[in-house]
């Protein structure tokens, strides 16, 4: 069997936007709305509905460097790399770095 490790590392260098969520979050909702919203359909992982989910959270935890100030989730993989939580969407959004980013990515054709 695979470990999460490498099960995540496939996911996220297969698909252009990778969305770790769990159902019923609000700061998940709102990744999810803006980047549907800008036209992007990402690959979206509902931890509390994986069978591996409590052990991919774990290993989101350690990526995100959770020290009690950031959260696993939502977490965002962009063109296979590890973009961050809502702060990090939101600021790319805000600056004007998100779309070139989806962009390069492959997930937008605009």
């Amino acid at each position: 069997m695979e470990s999460i490790y490498d099960r995540i590392s496939h996911l996220v260098s297969c698909n252009a936007v990778v969305v770790f969520t769990i159902s019923g979050c609000s700061m998940c909702h709102v990744v999810k709305q803006l980047l549907f919203g800008l036209g992007v359909g990402p690959t979206i992982v509902e931890l509390d509905r994986d069978v591996y989910g409590s052990h991919i959270h774990t290993l989101l935890l350690h990526l995100a460097g959770a020290d009690g100030k950031q959260h696993a989730v939502p977490a965002v993989f962009v063109g296979g790399n590890f973009l961050g939580g809502i702060e990090a969407l939101m600021a790319c959004h805000i600056h004007g770095t998100l779309v070139p980013l989806l962009k390069d990515a492959g997930a937008l054709w605009l």
